[in-house]
């Protein structure tokens, strides 16, 4: 076989850790009880005050880490770094809020001149549709409605007379605060955020300091009896936490530049304000860049009579939020969160729910540290399975789960997505067969009923077929393989050579199943790889193969048999078929599959088990299989059994001469 197509065929040593994402099977995932989250989640509620600053110390604290240790290798020392990196990073925040606040207050003196824009569009509004308009009709309609409550007031029985409402006396009240109370009634409420800012600035300069002995506290607290996985964590939850608040602060920044730019250019008042709150807005999952969006939508409504600069706006909204989530942040930092699509937005209502609009900011870093923390802590793996973006089902386990469904298609385009780089040989050998042998197990254990046993079986064979597009694709490559480059060897990703699969041009073979129906959407695997190799092949049930029906098989320009087992407790049963296959034709070669996941079988055993049974070969794998199917030796001739003549007893003098007289 042509090793040259895509990314290359995997030896069968070495391409299950290439196909299967997860390096091995997991045990079952432990879910914590109710009354450990309830507890959790409360503590997390009610205590607020005191987790909420100390959360977003602590990020701040990943996300200036770097920053320090880059000072610290430049000569400054440790404690000089934390400053000047806590004090530039809120700096920073202090002159990004003075700017807001100063365009803010010159924006709210402007919106009196656009006022006349906004109520000529109202009045072209109204003005629209027929009959005076979809506004118009909708306020005729409440009209109506209040009219209708009025006359159910009106229509009540009348009582005694009362005398006409006197008109209120209007009351102006007029207090005379001392300087002291407006001093604290300006102050007042800004004790608060100052405080928690400052809390934040004091808790951040000493997590910076202390973090080496943080670090080791941790440790020693949680997993010093796994050095090994707890520095893990605490170096993957620094890298990805951190990684992703720079990174998303460079592609706001990407971002908010050329909105601000073309706001500008646009004409829309106080451009560099939207650019800002665009910048702000953007760490807000998703909602973030809508919100960000319509206050210039709305003032570009109010500036101009007409409406192509509201088109234009929007234009350049949608536009950049393409560009951003398209190419900028796949070319930074991509998926590298490790949260699902889904998480993200579960996630962002848990944390509002819990902490409000700076929950709402923090949610994606938040989740981050939860799930490094279920990737590599087993009490916590259940936080990396519900909010992680990696597959927490094995593609053999995956593609087993879907046959059990009866849905084939989906299966079909889960084999496809494989298939985009590996060979077909490989999805079966280390996704197909294995999911066949997990249906298997569950048929020994008595779980699957003869009904599910013959849709799983069912639902192979159509995958199979839906198949046959990408098995024309690989034959015709194998008919015109790339020339290879001078010195070059085909090789997998362990370095070693790759096996070529032997070409099957005028040899015919027969893939039959041995016990089921499982057995036969096996048989029909190989049959398609062989088919792909130039071989004729034919395809034939475990019915065809019972005692009454053998010998109505069409053997005659059959050079090859491959019998298929799921079960491995089929010898005896193998024996017997290879027995009465080469009585029907003493020149065939007949080989036996015992299916197995396990890529590294003993071939001495093999060798061993097929002599036991008088088979030309015994094969695990669908690589093994396909070698031996295509082989051209000659066929190995069927042993005589020396049959035991039962012999009488002889009967003894006494008896016979009893008979004689």
């Amino acid at each position: 076989m042509a090793a040259n197509r895509r990314n290359g065929m995997t030896s069968p040593a070495h391409g299950l850790e290439d196909i299967l994402s997860p390096a091995a099977s997991h045990p079952r995932t432990s879910l914590p009880n109710v009354a450990t989250i309830v507890t959790t989640v409360a503590a997390l509620y009610f205590g607020r005050e005191v987790f909420l600053p100390i959360a977003i110390a602590l990020l701040l604290t990943f996300a200036l880490a770097p920053l320090v240790s880059s000072l610290k290798r430049a000569g400054i020392p440790r404690i000089a770094a934390v400053i000047v990196s806590v004090v530039g990073a809120f700096a920073a925040l202090a002159l990004f809020s003075f700017i807001v606040i100063t365009q803010v207050s010159e924006l709210a003196q402007n919106i009196p001149v656009y006022q006349t824009n906004i109520l000529t569009k109202i009045r072209s509004l109204k003005e629209t549709g027929v009959g005076g308009g979809v506004i118009a009709r909708l306020s005729k309609v409440v009209e109506r409605v209040g009219q209708e409550i009025d006359r159910q007031d009106t229509s009540a029985p009348a009582a005694a007379p009362e005398k006409p409402p006197r008109e209120p006396v209007p009351v102006e009240i007029v207090s005379r605060e001392k300087p002291l109370e407006v001093l604290q009634n300006i102050v007042g409420p800004l004790i608060s955020p100052l405080g928690s800012a400052g809390l934040v600035i004091v808790v951040v300069i000493f997590m910076l300091l202390e973090r080496e002995d943080l670090r080791d506290r941790f440790i020693r607290l949680v997993g010093y009896g796994d050095l090994h996985r707890t520095t893990e964590a605490l170096q993957d939850a620094g890298k990805r936490v951190g990684r992703y608040l720079l990174m998303q602060l460079v592609v706001n920044i990407l971002y908010a530049i050329p909105i601000a730019f073309g706001l500008w250019i646009l004409g829309i008042p106080n451009a560099l304000l939207w650019g800002l709150l665009a910048l702000a807005l953007r760490f807000v999952p998703y909602i973030g860049p809508a919100i960000g969006m319509l206050l210039p939508l709305f003032l570009a409504l109010a500036v101009a009579p007409g409406w192509s600069l509201v088109l234009w706006t929007a234009a350049l909204f949608v536009v950049m939020e393409l560009i951003t989530g398209n190419v900028v942040e796949p070319w930074l930092y991509g998926s590298r969160t490790g949260l699902s699509s889904l998480a993200i937005i579960v996630a962002a209502i848990f944390w509002t729910w819990l902490w409000g609009p700076l929950g709402l900011v923090l949610s994606t870093p938040l989740t981050v540290c939860l799930v490094v923390l279920g990737r590599h802590v087993p009490q916590f793996e259940f936080l990396d399975v519900l909010f992680g973006n990696e597959p927490v089902l094995e593609p053999h386990a995956r593609l087993y789960q879907r046959l059990l469904a009866g849905d084939p298609d989906e299966a079909t385009d889960h084999a496809e997505e494989m298939l985009e780089e590996k060979y077909l040989v490989e999805f079966y050998d280390k996704v197909a067969i294995p999911a066949l042998l997990l249906g298997e197990q569950d048929r020994a254990r008595d779980v699957m009923g003869d009904l599910q046993r013959r849709q799983v079986a069912e639902s192979a064979l159509v995958m199979v077929a839906n198949l046959d597009d990408s098995a024309q694709e690989e034959a015709d490559e194998e008919d015109d393989p790339p020339a290879a480059e001078e010195g070059h060897e085909d090789k997998d990703a362990s370095g070693e050579d790759e096996p070529e699969l032997p070409d099957g041009t005028d040899l015919s073979v027969l893939c039959a199943g041995g016990r089921g129906e499982l057995d036969d959407a096996a048989a029909a695997m190989l049959a398609q790889v062989l088919e792909i190799q130039g071989a004729t092949v034919s395809k034939a049930g475990f019915a065809d193969l019972e005692l009454a029906n053998i010998r109505r098989l069409e053997l005659e320009k059959v050079d090859t048999v491959v019998v298929g087992f799921l079960n491995r407790d089929s010898v005896k049963h193998a024996r017997f078929l290879v027995r009465r296959l080469k009585r029907a034709k003493a020149a065939l070669r007949v080989g036996i599959v015992f299916w197995s996941q396990s890529a590294n079988e003993d071939k001495e055993a093999a060798a061993k088990l097929a002599h036991d049974i008088n088979a030309d070969f015994v094969a695990h794998g669908m690589v093994d299989a396909v070698v031996g199917a295509l082989s051209h030796e000659p066929p190995i001739a069927l042993k005589l059994v020396a049959k035991r003549r039962m012999r009488r007893p002889r009967a003894t003098p006494r008896k016979v001469s009893a008979a004689a007289s």
